[in-house]
């Protein structure tokens, strides 16, 4: 059995023993032997480890993990301390100066806001170094998106924070009749974060949102 955080092991454990996700488990295996996988073993659930079922508020969504030397930590856009932010969270610090004027931060480590209740969740766990979305067919998606679809049903009033298209796409996944908002905008990409993603107050909207149905709102300092 995986090692998870009881409150998703009891969501998810039936996915552990299927088909697809013994696959997973070889793929990773013979990979690990040939290749260098990022994150490091310790921190590939760390998003979960980070933020048990009861105390998901909010939910973004990353492709897969950063596949560069010391980047990766388990966390969707972040980075460890003492790396220096990559462009797409440089653009998320940025909007979020530009919304509730905080400070743009020296680090890039978002473990404050998984701590909060910010599902940081990558719909690919691991992948190769150097050689971006070379897991995304290996079986992570089944359970990822597996992880936002039960998510979504079993919690009510979640904000679903999705940036890009591709996180777009997984609203197909969000259980309809349990009140959770969805702020979508373009991806912060340098490519793409002046299409819409800068002035989209998704940071401020989460917060109102949060504090009408009860729920403290994040501080969203990282």
């Amino acid at each position: 059995m995986v090692k998870l955080d009881p409150t998703w092991l009891e969501l998810l454990k039936d996915q552990f023993e299927m088909p697809y996700f013994l696959h997973l488990k070889e793929v990773l295996l013979t990979e690990k032997k040939k290749f260098t996988i990022y994150p490091p073993g310790s921190q590939i659930f760390a998003a979960l480890d980070y933020c048990p079922v009861d105390s998901v508020k909010a939910v973004i969504i990353g492709q897969d993990p950063y596949h560069n030397p010391g980047q990766a930590n388990g966390l969707c856009f972040s980075v460890p301390d003492n790396v220096p932010p990559p462009p797409s969270l440089l653009n998320i610090f940025q909007e979020l100066h530009d919304d509730l004027g905080i400070d743009i931060p020296q680090s890039g480590n978002l473990e404050n806001w998984a701590h909060q209740g910010v599902l940081l969740l990558n719909a690919s766990l691991t992948v190769r170094a150097h050689l971006a979305s070379s897991h995304s067919q290996i079986g992570w998606q089944q359970f990822t998106d597996t992880l936002i679809q039960r998510l979504s049903e079993r919690k009510e009033n979640l904000v679903f924070l999705l940036w890009g298209a591709y996180a777009i796409h997984k609203k197909e996944l969000i259980a309809p009749n349990r009140g959770h908002l969805i702020l979508e905008a373009p991806h912060p990409s340098p490519l793409s974060a002046f299409r819409g993603f800068f002035g989209c107050k998704h940071f401020s909207k989460a917060n109102a949102y949060l504090k009408s149905k009860g729920v403290p709102e994040i501080d969203w300092r990282p």
